[in-house]
């Protein structure tokens, strides 16, 4: 499934906050509790690389996560570049 970290500003009280979500959807402030704020910008969060001691760890979002990104081991590379250039391909 994809996820994103969506990033708020509130209409009513200019508070900003993040929050990690399956698609870029609105959200209520949690600070004033206005309704329906649209994402300023949004993070593409369904495969992301993680230094994990020397290795890179690329990771996944699968289809069945539901309210949280569930992550699955995809490969893990010596370099973050080689990293990259196996997302890039996949």
């Amino acid at each position: 499934m994809a996820w994103f970290l969506n990033h708020y500003t509130c209409d009513r009280c200019a508070r900003r906050w993040s929050d990690e979500w399956s698609c870029t959807c609105d959200d209520d402030c949690p600070h004033c509790g206005a309704r329906h704020m649209c994402p300023d910008t949004s993070e593409e969060l369904t495969t992301v690389i993680q230094a994990e001691g020397t290795d890179f760890v690329v990771l996944w979002s699968p289809e069945t996560a539901e309210h949280d990104p569930d992550y699955r081991e995809l490969g893990r590379f010596k370099t973050f570049q080689q990293a990259s250039e196996f997302i890039a391909i996949s």
